[in-house]
């Protein structure tokens, strides 16, 4: 018996009984070993949780914010296709972004509004975000690599998207979970979602049952011998 009938109540489940660290654990043990993202990647507030399908932009730097002539027509845009990209998102998608150095921010306030209109889950950078004070009190949950306010406008372009990246050397693919909280972000391939769910939630709710032993007096050897969890 399947233990949700769609993302909607997978998230749920997620937000109520797991943590990332589990889902990481377990894919560990599904031979999935290099699934998290670099450790500098946090939410701008603790309590954040952002947990949806990825889809995934590709970021580039340039030199000037708007350019004519190149061999790019993309140049001649400033941002590029950000705009494009952005309004493109869908109700449990998480705009995961990556391609860029960190010499500019690559999520802010305007962005986050728009994002959450469209009914997205959240952002993830690799780099910076700005408009930090907006972006809380919209609750909008955003993990970057820290804050820093200068624009991507002269900077940097959005130069496709919906397409496979790579984020500090972890593959991630459209449809892909994104699952994190202020211990990291996970990327969970499509093709295991389901079976490292199922795994992280029977795990789990194990876990209770260990925790409750060892309050108990259980050593953690006999806990281990008995449960083979710890």
């Amino acid at each position: 018996m399947n233990l949700w009938k769609d993302d909607n109540e997978l998230f749920q489940l997620a937000k109520k009984e797991l943590f990332v660290a589990l889902v990481g654990d377990v894919m560990d043990k599904m031979g999935l070993l290099h699934q998290f993202l670099p450790q500098q990647i946090k939410p701008l507030n603790t309590e954040m949780v952002v947990i949806g399908r990825a889809f995934p932009v590709l970021e580039a730097d340039v030199y000037a914010e708007k350019l004519e002539g190149t061999a790019n027509p993309i140049m001649a845009k400033p941002f590029g296709i950000m705009f494009e990209a952005l309004d493109s998102l869908k109700k449990n998608e998480v705009y995961i972004c990556s391609g860029s150095s960190y010499n500019y921010a690559l999520w802010g306030g305007l962005m986050s509004t728009r994002a959450m209109k469209l009914e997205a889950s959240g952002a993830v950078v690799n780099g910076f975000s700005r408009d930090t004070n907006e972006i809380l009190r919209l609750d909008f949950p955003t993990f970057s690599a820290g804050t820093y306010a200068q624009d991507q406008g002269p900077r940097g372009k959005v130069i496709d998207y919906g397409l496979p990246i790579e984020f500090g050397g972890v593959p991630v693919n459209p449809g892909d979970v994104v699952y994190g909280d202020r211990d990291g972000v996970a990327i969970v391939p499509s093709h295991a979602v389901e079976e490292a769910f199922a795994l992280a939630l029977e795990k789990s709710r194990g876990e209770k049952t260990v925790q409750k032993a060892l309050e108990n007096g259980m050593s953690t050897v006999e806990a281990f011998e008995t449960f083979g969890i710890m």
